[in-house]
């Protein structure tokens, strides 16, 4: 089973309504996790799992993802600054592909470039301390990767609805 890699006007498209998705942030030693409310309008930071062996993480991931009825993943996608890839993006391509053996949810890359950075940057704002921020860095960073999908995927669905009808100033 090959996992389908979509765009996110596909993913617009085929997305059921009331369906969740998952934002993920794979990192080298964790891989945070956040949850779309049914509307798909709120990411919310859920969980981190502590990278342990390839197959136990995933194992872990797709029974997280089977007991929330997880239509697809946004995985963020960690482009170098000048939008070439590197090394890292290798790595999630490769967990991508192989992750196909255990599970078969789409995927969607996200660019997420200064994820980490702009939320290690709102926990330092709000007096976080380093301990707290390790904790939970890494699943508010998923949870900024997905909320960047959503809202992109709410304002093609803006675009693409007419306008209402009816009385009003503007019309």
């Amino acid at each position: 089973m090959a996992t389908e890699i979509l765009t996110l006007e596909a993913l617009v498209e085929r997305v059921p309504r009331h369906a969740r998705l998952f934002g993920l942030d794979l990192g080298t030693k964790t891989i945070g996790i956040a949850i779309s409310d049914v509307e798909r309008r709120i990411a919310s930071p859920l969980e981190t799992i502590r990278r342990e062996k390839f197959s136990i993480d995933v194992k872990k991931l797709d029974a997280l993802a089977t007991s929330h009825s997880i239509y697809a993943l946004v995985i963020g996608f960690p482009l170098n600054m000048d939008g070439s890839e590197g090394p890292r993006v290798q790595a999630t391509r490769a967990f991508v592909r192989n992750m196909s053996n255990f599970m078969s949810l789409p995927v969607l890359y996200w660019d997420e470039r200064l994820s980490t950075a702009a939320v290690t940057r709102s926990l330092i704002e709000q007096d976080a301390s380093r301990a707290k921020r390790a904790q939970v860095v890494d699943r508010m960073a998923a949870a900024y990767i997905l909320q960047g999908a959503l809202d992109r995927m709410n304002a093609i669905v803006r675009e693409k609805s007419p306008p209402p009808q009816g009385e009003g100033l503007f019309r």
